[in-house]
């Protein structure tokens, strides 16, 4: 069976890609594709098209042609674009007025292309995959004020309104957030927006192990200091065959000593940061320990780099995502085999993690252990060693029932990237 999804991917790729320049054009194509009973895939620039099982469509539909900047009003705080207008594009025009997208989008380009490419608005709210600040800010579902979109019918429908506080109807955002275009074809998105913080400031812990530092960062983020960033980098355990090296990644002169680093970031006014700081050193109690503090530029840089995965770049392993509760992850930790390497984010919350020479029965057994430690896993990247998994996502058999009865909701005849999330969805 893997050799035949593998190779029915690789057909399938190679055919006819549709760019509608409109929203008409989109409802058209799906209308006509409906009728005909046609499966096909939707993209925007394929940033994330990697991301879960391998499709076998006939058509593809490239919402790449759907880009531009609908409108902005920085006083509202919210900006609504056309759904493949670039995040890089959309982060640019805010910086004008500096302001952000608070939940962090991740550039997977480091990781699957070795260089940026920051994706579309639809793209990320389709995988709804947030960066370091997730914990304290929320993810993208938690950013999104309203949409436009085709479903499978070829309907257009739209959800929301451009305020923060709407509540006419269901919100239909925090569905289609994660659905990976399997639910309905975006053609609109509009963005809650946030001003971006004066200063920023990182104190990093040198060699902590696995055992103390998420006790750290949880003591971190329970304190009154409103940290925004907590992240524990190891270099543990060694594993040759893996491409995650932070020496070579973290080339900062801020950074004083060689080793784990533990991370706390800290935003907001310059005085605010500069007194926050010191209350948290002296709350962690680490003025006696080997510590540096990363001043705004160099902060910036880091976290950037955590965001965008850059020490995994180009990796030929096996990248996968565990979300756990942060009092278990070292429990977990410890029950893996050693052929990985691993950083911990949102204090302790998700677990980015390399595995090389990883089989199918290998994944199934640390996806076991997850779920018994309460966790979800999601392969992101495959390798030649394991270029297919059957279950790229965890659901329940009740979720997954749930997530049917959705689906033949928004898309009755499976025609919208079937498949791409779980088999027969």
């Amino acid at each position: 069976m893997f050799m035949e999804e593998k190779q029915n991917f690789q057909i399938y790729r190679d055919t006819e890609t549709l760019y509608p320049k409109n929203e008409q054009e989109v409802a058209d194509i799906i209308k006509k594709f409906y009728k005909s009973n046609i499966p096909i895939e939707i993209i925007g620039s394929g940033s994330k098209r990697e991301i879960g099982k391998p499709l076998r469509c006939e058509k593809t539909l490239s919402l790449s042609k759907l880009e531009g900047i609908i409108e902005y009003l920085s006083e509202e705080l919210y900006i609504k674009v056309k759904a493949g207008t670039r995040i890089e594009i959309i982060e640019n025009e805010l910086k004008k007025n500096k302001q952000q997208l608070v939940f962090e989008p991740i550039d997977f380009g480091y990781l699957f292309l070795g260089k940026s490419n920051s994706g579309t608005a639809a793209g990320q709210v389709a995988c709804n995959i947030s960066g370091p600040r997730r914990f304290k800010a929320g993810s993208t579902r938690d950013h999104i004020l309203g949409f436009r979109a085709v479903n499978g019918r070829g309907e257009i429908i739209k959800s929301g309104g451009t305020v923060v506080k709407n509540v006419t109807g269901y919100d239909l955002s925090k569905l289609i957030c994660n659905s990976y275009g399997t639910l309905v074809a975006l053609t609109e998105v509009t963005f809650k927006v946030l001003p971006t913080h004066e200063d920023n400031k990182t104190l990093v812990i040198h060699n902590l192990s696995i055992d103390s530092a998420p006790e750290y960062l949880q003591k971190a983020i329970s304190s009154s200091n409103d940290v925004s960033g907590a992240s524990f980098i190891p270099t543990e355990p060694i594993c040759n065959n893996c491409n995650m090296n932070i020496e070579n990644t973290f080339k900062l002169n801020d950074l004083k000593n060689k080793g784990s680093l533990t991370a706390l970031r800290l935003e907001g006014s310059k005085k605010s940061v500069d007194e926050r700081i010191k209350n948290l050193v002296k709350e962690l109690k680490v003025s006696e320990q080997n510590i540096s503090i990363l001043e705004s530029l160099q902060s910036e840089i880091f976290w950037k780099k955590i965001r965008n995965l850059e020490f995994f770049s180009l990796t030929k392993n096996n990248i996968f995502r565990i979300v756990i509760p942060p009092a278990e992850c070292i429990n977990l930790i410890y029950e893996l085999p050693k052929n990985f390497k691993y950083f911990l984010d949102w204090g302790g919350a998700v677990i980015w993690m390399e595995a090389c020479q990883l089989s199918e029965q290998k994944f199934e057994s640390i996806r076991k252990k997850v779920i018994k430690h309460n966790g979800y896993i999601s392969m992101i990247k495959y390798s030649s060693f394991l270029p297919y998994v059957e279950d790229v996502f965890t659901i329940d058999s009740n979720r997954f029932t749930l997530s049917q009865s959705i689906k033949k909701s928004f898309d009755p005849k499976g025609i919208l990237n079937p498949g791409k999330m779980y088999t027969g969805i």
